[in-house]
């Protein structure tokens, strides 16, 4: 029975012709390699009868040693044909063009707006984008029946213990509270995920920037002077600013961020939906159990946080009307902002 195995295998391989190197790899998958028939047989090779294996052990050297010059007869020949045709390129031929590409405008808005912090003395800090419940909920005195906490919002990785994929990248200010005494000026940018549906206006994963600044005397005043200066910076000196009362757990007072619509200039038209003012992001003043949580006495340092969207903001600069652009790697939207650089 071994023996009738191993001449139908070698009837295979002299049966075997080899033109191409896809071809040459196929030859070694099939008969040489450790999931070979060639392998299979010596694993067979074992329950062979001791008066048999002498015999059987022979042809299946000589299997194994025809498969094996057969792959070299092939491959060197494959490579000599290979080097003739090198041979006969012709180099006085013209270069094939190489076109560069150019940065993902998400890319150059963050490189904008972490330039425009750092010159007022803002330092850039990462973390992880898998969170425990502490860093992500808990430390931001999130309460353990907020809304956010469902997996309609958040997608979790496991629970009890609660570990997810970070909804935004707060997370990694309460790390840096956590290791860094006051004072504290830090900008926290980075990718976030939340269970939405992908559309024109959302996407399951985006980007953030988060500033914070933790002091003795930090007031709402040093927030909305941060912000005014950032603002003019990052979209001109006549865009206008304003703030909503609004409410966020990790902030007390809380206030939205508006900027003058830099479309119309403030006219109204369908990107502000009429009212002049866009919004860019979120921010107030630190709440005093977020700074207790990272062992920071609110007693004496208070701070304020802000948070923005990467594509909002990328949007705005570009009048993007899209978001699933930012994602689909077309070529033809990605050109476009070679000369923004």
């Amino acid at each position: 029975m071994m023996l009738e195995k191993i001449k139908e295998i070698q009837e295979e391989v002299e049966k075997f012709s080899v033109d191409t190197k896809e071809q040459l790899e196929n030859f070694r998958l099939s008969f040489l390699s450790r999931n070979g028939k060639v392998s299979a047989l010596f694993d067979d090779f074992k329950q062979v009868a001791g008066d048999q294996k002498r015999a059987v052990g022979q042809e299946l050297n000589k299997l194994k040693k025809l498969a094996e010059e057969r792959f070299s007869t092939w491959q060197s020949s494959l490579e000599n044909t290979t080097q003739d045709q090198k041979s006969r390129l012709d180099l006085s031929l013209p270069v094939v063009p190489f076109t560069l590409g150019s940065r993902h405008p998400i890319t150059l808005v963050r490189e904008r707006i972490i330039q425009i912090f750092e010159r007022m003395g803002f330092s850039v800090s990462e973390g992880p984008e898998i969170e425990d419940d502490w860093h992500n909920f808990s430390a931001l005195n999130f309460p353990p029946d907020h809304p956010a906490r469902e997996m309609q919002d958040t997608f979790f990785i496991e629970k009890n213990p609660d570990i997810t994929l970070r909804t935004h990248t707060s997370s990694v200010q309460v790390r840096v509270m956590e290791t860094t005494k006051p004072p504290i000026r830090t900008l926290s940018p980075g990718r976030v995920f939340r269970n939405e549906a992908i559309s024109a206006r959302a996407h399951c994963v985006f980007h953030q920037v988060e500033g914070m600044y933790i002091d003795k005397n930090v007031s709402f005043a040093d927030l909305k002077n941060t912000l005014y200066h950032f603002v003019k910076e990052m979209f001109g000196k006549d865009t206008k600013i304003r703030f909503r009362p609004s409410f966020f757990p990790f902030t007390e007072p809380s206030a939205e961020i508006d900027i003058s619509c830099i479309i119309c200039k403030g006219k109204g038209c369908r990107i502000c939906k009429q009212s002049g003012w866009v919004e860019i992001g979120g921010a107030g003043m630190m709440h005093p159990n977020v700074l207790e949580n990272s062992k920071i006495d609110s007693s004496v340092y208070s701070g304020f946080a802000f948070g923005m969207g990467l594509e909002r903001m990328s949007m705005l600069k570009y009048q993007i009307n899209d978001l699933r652009l930012f994602t689909e790697n077309d070529v033809r939207f990605l050109r476009q902002f070679t000369a923004a650089e």
